[in-house]
C-alpha cells in the first residue's frame, strides 16, 4: 500500500478539485491510500458532496494555515510551519506517506522540500521534470527552472535523475539524453555545456550528443536536459505556443457558416488533437533529488489534472524512483571516471 500525502489547500481551487480528484485516484488505484491535509471541514464537506465520507482509505490531517499562491518561499519556510503544504511534506519525512503531491507555491514547496528532506547523497541540486508530448511520444526535460546557474556536473546529475524518471514513467530500460544547446557540434555553446557534453560522453548514460529546440518535439533523446534558465523559457515559450495554435484553430473555425459546419464534421479529428496535446494529461512535474518523492501540479489543475499529478507520484514511489536514482549518482562507480576526467 503506497500513500500518498496531499495539500489540499494549494493551488487556485483548494479542496473542491484536489478532494474529488484523490476519491477518482482512489478508485483507479486500489492499493494506494491518501491523507488529505488542510481545513477538516471544508474536506469532509467536499468529500460528503461526493459520497466519499468515511472511505476508508482516506486519513484527514487537519491546518487552517496555508501558503498563498504569492508568498515569498523564504517567508512560508519560517513562518508557515503549520501550513498544509509544510505538514504535507512533514507526512513524507516521518514516514507516513511515500509521496507528496501540491498544487501551491512552486518556490515555497522546493523550499520546504529540500530543508525538511534534504538532498540524495551525490545530489547538489534538486531539478523540476517534467514530460511533455513529442511526435515519438513524450519526452522528459529538466531542469524547467529550479537552477538558474548550473555547473557541468549539475547537468550530469539532471541526467541520471531524467533518465530514472522516463524509465519509471515510460518503461524504457535505456532512455536516451540529449545535451539541450544552440547547435548540434561539440564545439557549439558556452563553456558549462561544452564540458557537461564531455561529462556525459563517458558517464556510461546512453548519450546522443547535443540537441536543438526543434528536437524536443521532434522525439530525438528520451531525456532532454539543460539548465532551469532555459528550461524555464523553453517551458513557457511551448505553453504560449500551444495556446496561440488553439486560438488560430477556433478562429478559422468560427470565421463563417461554412467554416463552422466544417468544424462539425471534423470534430472527432479535433476531439483526438486535443487529447493527445491536453496539457491536464501532461500535469505533474516531478521535484527529483530529493530525499523523497515531491510532485508539482500546476496551479489552476481542474480534478483531472490533479489525479494525474497524484497518479504520476504513486507510479514513481512504487517503482522505487528513489533507488534508480541513487544506483547511478555520481558518487557511484559508473560516473566517477568522468568527473574525475573534466575535473
Amino acid at each position: 500500500m503506497v500513500t500518498i500525502a496531499l495539500d489540499c489547500m494549494g493551488g487556485d481551487h483548494g479542496p473542491h478539485v484536489t478532494v474529488p480528484a484523490a476519491i477518482s485516484f482512489l478508485g483507479r488505484h486500489p492499493r494506494a491510500s491518501v491523507i488529505l491535509v488542510g481545513d477538516q471541514a471544508r474536506i469532509e464537506a467536499e468529500l460528503r458532496s461526493i459520497g466519499a465520507l468515511g472511505e476508508p482509505r482516506v486519513r484527514i490531517c487537519h491546518t487552517d494555515e496555508v501558503v498563498a499562491m504569492n508568498e515569498p518561499p523564504a517567508s512560508a519556510l519560517r513562518s508557515k510551519r503549520g501550513s498544509s503544504m509544510r505538514l504535507a511534506v512533514d507526512l513524507l519525512k516521518s514516514g507516513d506517506a511515500q509521496a507528496c503531491v501540491s498544487a501551491g507555491n512552486t518556490g515555497a514547496l522546493m523550499a520546504i522540500s529540500r530543508f525538511v528532506l534534504k538532498m540524495l547523497p551525490g545530489v547538489e541540486r534538486p531539478a523540476i521534470a517534467s514530460m511533455v508530448p513529442t511526435m515519438r511520444g513524450r519526452c522528459c526535460v529538466l531542469d524547467l527552472g529550479a537552477n538558474v546557474d548550473c555547473e557541468p556536473v549539475n547537468l550530469l546529475q539532471f541526467a541520471v535523475m531524467g533518465v530514472a524518471l522516463y524509465s519509471v514513467v515510460e518503461k524504457v530500460d535505456r532512455p536516451s539524453v540529449g545535451l539541450l544547446n544552440i547547435g548540434e557540434e561539440d564545439i557549439k555553446g558556452n563553456d558549462v555545456v561544452k564540458q557537461a557534453g564531455e561529462l556525459l560522453k563517458t558517464s556510461g548514460l546512453n548519450y546522443y550528443g547535443n540537441v536543438e529546440g526543434h528536437d524536443v518535439y521532434k522525439g530525438t533523446t528520451d531525456v532532454v536536459v539543460c539548465d532551469g534558465f532555459v528550461g524555464n523559457i523553453f517551458l513557457k515559450t511551448s505553453e504560449g505556443l500551444a495556446r496561440m495554435l488553439a486560438a488560430y484553430l477556433k478562429e478559422e473555425f468560427h470565421r463563417n457558416i461554412f467554416t463552422k459546419l466544417l468544424g462539425v464534421v471534423c470534430l472527432p479529428v479535433i476531439n483526438a488533437f486535443r487529447r493527445r496535446v491536453d496539457p491536464r494529461r501532461m500535469n505533474g512535474a516531478s521535484l527529483l533529488g530529493l530525499r523523497g518523492i515531491v510532485v508539482k501540479s500546476h496551479g489552476s489543475a481542474d480534478s483531472l489534472a490533479f489525479e494525474v499529478a497524484i497518479a504520476r507520484a504513486w507510479e514513481e514511489a512504487e517503482s522505487g524512483l528513489l533507488e534508480r536514482i541513487s544506483k547511478h549518482l555520481p558518487h557511484s562507480e559508473v560516473l566517477q571516471p568522468s568527473i574525475q576526467k573534466v575535473g
